[in-house]
């Protein structure tokens, strides 16, 4: 029994010691990059987002259409409107509201993000990381999410994130973000 709990506890702390050695990405390395990303500036208005979810061996688990409304609200924040069209017809909702915290950091909150979404931004690229309350089979799951954006010439932002659970890689988001143009002029911008 002894020998057991030894085994497990080198096990378990060789583990823990090799993901703590993986090395990671500083969003502040991508500095100078171009075109250079405004977070407030790029979501003020009508954006449209088509995204997919894929299991960690790349499987396609779900697709979705996103349409968001960025406006400022009375204390300057960003507050995203997100509203999501996924391929078996479900329909959701995420409202953010971020607000500024230094020259390139942001807070973000939504109802169902456990705290707070901490990121920043520095050149074309944002890093979001949070916790997201996740509804699945009937429960709710607390997921990590390591969240990138990267923005192309053309006003292309694309975003990928990274779901985890433990430490443990549960899925991959990837989304395309393009501003609508005349949004209001444009009656089929929904369809």
């Amino acid at each position: 029994m002894k020998n057991r709990r030894f085994v497990l506890t080198v096990f378990v702390g060789t583990l823990l010691f090799l993901a703590a050695g993986c090395s990671t990405v500083e969003v502040k390395g991508y500095a100078g990059q171009q075109p250079e990303f405004d977070l407030f500036d790029y979501f003020i208005g009508e954006t449209r987002g088509w995204g997919i979810v894929q299991n960690r061996k790349g499987e396609l688990l779900r697709q979705f259409v996103v349409d968001i409304n960025g406006y400022l609200n009375d204390a300057g924040e960003l507050v995203l409107d997100e509203q999501f069209v996924w391929s078996d017809g479900e329909h959701s909702e995420r409202i953010w509201t971020i607000e500024r915290t230094g020259p390139h950091e942001f807070r973000g909150r939504a109802a169902d993000v456990f705290g707070a979404a901490e990121g920043a931004v520095y050149g074309n690229v944002l890093n979001w990381n949070y916790q997201l309350n996740l509804e699945a089979r009937g429960s709710t799951w607390k997921v990590r999410f390591d969240d990138w954006m990267f923005l192309q010439p053309d006003g292309v932002l694309l975003n990928r994130a990274t779901m985890s659970k433990f430490g443990f890689e549960l899925a991959q988001v990837t989304i395309a973000f393009t501003p609508v143009e005349n949004a209001g002029d444009d009656d089929d911008a929904n369809d």
